[in-house]
């Protein structure tokens, strides 16, 4: 009687300790299905570029939200799976040591990313608070799909750890002190920049090549090369020739070139001027049409959580490099206006079919951008994933096809020659120039070994 019952006790006891393993393993299964979904990373970049949007952040300092956020990101899931990534610490020269997990069994890296991502991206942000909620959302998930209270409560305090090395480096790259440098100074002489209609704003963030490089040693060695001489008089010479090219095509656009005008404009603030009536309207800017477009890529490549990481942390590098760089060049030239001098010596009437940005023309800096990125993405995702761009749906713009991700940057420059805001030769050097961005970015990175 007594072997029976114990068989008995050691039956029950085995199948309640399988019963336990097997609820543990759903339990895990269930929210690492969920909280490991790379899916769930792109969402959670598109809060942080939802934020971006609604405060109105210029191109520039949009992509210092991205990188610094999606660095924090990044080395969460290198220090999780060191056999596969590499910090960044000692790639970018000035990329202090990161915090080393102490109890791996008590992290969930992703979900930690994601944390760092969040919180990182809230601080840089304005107003600060702006993703908070969405953080705390994060963690109410984490909970309701079964995650142990220890492993989260660990995940916080290792994210935390990256947060405040993230944060704190961050804060030494120059851009406090540019809050408060000279404004650019509007001069009358020949081919200078000079603010355009119809709000002839202040021109923007003069002082960004002061910002501390990540990659790039210094802001200036890949500067584009010099711009054909501003000589409007001479109908023979190249700029003569460039400027009657932006004023011919802006007269005669084919329903394509409008929509790829309309597709890359990427203006996240222009004035809309009705009568006496004057009004905004918002869209994404170029760094953040390319992180969307890196969500996008991603997904069709199939890419795991740690490689979707990798991409949109490459391509955030890539765009701040490349915005530090191009705007070297911008304030190096202060370069004039297709609008400006068509309105001086042509048609004062004529307008372009996208709105001028404030700030000189060449290079131009989606050209520049867009091709440093397009090198990054390229070294990630490869060079034959073509996909459908439906980042500006939510706009009201249809969607475009791309073929490659080099194919979308050139495809971003020639928007500005159809939109009328920059000469061909700001596209075509300021490419040149980007490539060159990206080269040295992916030649000195290495992420996943």
């Amino acid at each position: 009687m007594n072997k029976r019952l114990n068989r008995s006790l050691l039956f029950s006891t085995l199948l309640m300790a399988e019963l336990v393993f097997l609820f543990s393993c759903k339990a895990k299964t269930d929210y690492a299905a969920s909280l490991h979904d790379p899916i769930l990373f792109c969402k959670t970049v598109k809060k942080l570029n939802d934020v971006v949007l609604e405060n109105n952040f210029p191109p520039m300092v949009a992509s210092r939200n991205y990188a610094y956020a999606t660095i924090a990101a990044y080395e969460i899931i290198a220090a999780g799976d060191p056999a596969h990534y590499q910090s960044l610490s000692g790639q970018i020269r000035h990329l202090p040591v990161m915090p080393v997990p102490q109890d791996t069994a008590t992290i969930d890296f992703p979900l930690a990313a994601l944390l760092a991502l969040t919180k990182v991206g809230n601080a840089v942000t304005f107003p600060e608070g702006s993703l908070m909620d969405y953080y705390g959302e994060l963690l109410n998930m984490a909970d309701s799909l079964g995650m142990p209270s220890d492993r989260i409560s660990g995940s916080v305090a290792y994210s935390d750890t990256i947060v405040s090395t993230i944060l704190a480096w961050a804060k030494k790259d120059n851009y406090p002190e540019t809050r408060s440098a000279t404004r650019y100074t509007v001069t009358e002489e020949p081919g200078r920049y000079v603010p355009t209609p119809p709000m002839y704003a202040q021109a923007v963030e003069p002082h960004w090549m002061e910002i501390r490089t990540l990659v790039l040693d210094s802001a200036s060695v890949c500067r584009a090369l010099l711009p054909p001489k501003f000589d409007p008089s001479n109908k023979s010479s190249e700029f003569y020739k460039a400027m009657m090219e932006v004023k011919n095509i802006g007269d005669s656009l084919t329903d394509e070139q409008k929509h790829i005008a309309d597709f890359w404009d990427d203006n996240p603030f222009k004035m809309n001027v009705t009568g006496h009536v004057m009004f905004a309207t918002k869209k994404f800017s170029p760094p953040g049409h390319w992180m969307n477009i890196v969500g996008i890529a991603a997904k069709k490549a199939g890419a795991d959580f740690n490689t979707t990481v990798t991409a949109y942390t490459k391509a955030s590098i890539a765009l701040f490099d490349g915005f530090i760089s191009c705007w070297e060049g911008k304030y190096s030239y202060n370069y004039i206006r297709p609008e400006t001098v068509i309105n001086q010596l042509v048609d004062p009437e004529w307008r372009p079919y996208i709105q001028t940005p404030p700030f000189p023309s060449f290079p131009s800096g989606h050209a520049t951008a867009s091709a440093a990125t397009a090198e990054a993405m390229t070294s990630v995702l490869g060079d034959n994933l073509s996909f459908t761009d439906t980042s500006l749906l939510e706009f009201g713009i249809a969607n475009r096809e791309i073929k490659s991700f080099r194919q979308a940057s050139q495809e971003a420059a020639m928007s500005r020659l159809y939109g009328g805001i920059h000469f061909r030769f700001d596209n075509e050097l300021g490419l040149e120039s980007g490539r060159r961005v990206g080269e040295i970015i992916v030649a000195r990175l290495t992420m996943k070994k």
